[in-house]
């Protein structure tokens, strides 16, 4: 049976696309970055302190001016259209940065107000997303007297009022009990599965080997290895290894880059 597929379909673009991102403060923080993520990836970007990871995606985001370089998202340049590469990304930080005298369900009426969504659908909106995410029985309390967990689920939720194509997040399980780790990685898996793009930065290594289909190590700035897990594996000689073996292994030599064919580039650095 024939192949259904035109052999001249277009190929769409990759949900993000980073070429040769700078960013320096008093030292470089990311040096000559590139990065790209597939639509529909969950993808986790890792990296030891002061590696260059939220960094990178504050500029992706439009957070913060690069100094080089340039940023795709979804062929789009954000660089050039930043509000409307915003229209279709969400970020959502580790401290999550919502309005205490608000309820969950006037802050997503907010911020479903400042993408210019109509009133009606927004609430709708905003109640399916508090459910989803276990703040029904919260939706009219005020924000102030909340945990750290149900504050970032609020945030969460903000960032995904507008349903957004892209959703970006730092370290987004922090301080995090379990029951509320869970709900916010059973969002972010179901966000996936429907043809969502994830990026996320975590510490917890564990997480990102259990829902990361990618991942990039970032050292220095620079991305020094990239790959499912298996892949990192045999690039750091680390076969049947935790993530968490595979990620000290790559990052104990941050001077050299880890090429796609699992050679190993001296960066000069």
């Amino acid at each position: 049976m024939p192949d259904p597929t035109p052999v001249n379909a277009p190929v769409p673009p990759p949900a993000l696309q980073v070429r040769n991102l700078r960013k320096t403060f008093t030292r470089p923080a990311v040096d000559g970055l590139d990065l790209t993520v597939a639509a529909g990836e969950f993808y986790a970007l890792l990296g030891p302190n002061g590696a260059g990871k939220t960094t990178t995606l504050r500029m992706v985001s439009g957070l913060l001016a690069p100094d080089a370089g340039s940023v795709s998202i979804f062929g789009m340049d954000a660089l050039a259209d930043p509000v409307a590469a915003k229209r279709i990304t969400a970020w959502v930080s580790d401290e999550p940065m919502i309005y205490d005298k608000l309820t969950p369900l006037e802050y997503l009426e907010f911020v479903a107000g400042l993408w210019g969504l109509p009133a009606g659908p927004a609430e709708a909106k905003s109640r399916e997303l508090l459910d989803w995410l276990g703040l029904g029985p919260h939706a009219d309390e005020r924000c102030e007297g909340f945990s750290k967990g149900m504050r970032q689920k609020v945030a969460l939720a903000g960032a995904l009022v507008h349903d957004p194509r892209l959703i970006i997040l730092d370290e987004p399980l922090t301080g995090l009990d379990a029951a509320s780790a869970r709900q916010v990685k059973d969002v972010l898996l179901q966000r996936a599965q429907a043809g969502g793009t994830v990026i996320l930065t975590t510490h917890i290594l564990e997480v990102a080997e259990r829902m990361a289909e990618r991942i990039g190590v970032i050292a220095q700035g620079r991305l020094i290895a990239e790959g499912t897990l298996e892949e990192l594996r045999q690039r750091a000689g680390r076969a049947g290894r935790s993530l968490e073996e595979v990620f000290l292994a790559l990052v104990s030599a941050p001077e050299e880059t880890v090429s796609a064919d699992g050679a190993s580039e001296r960066t000069g650095r």
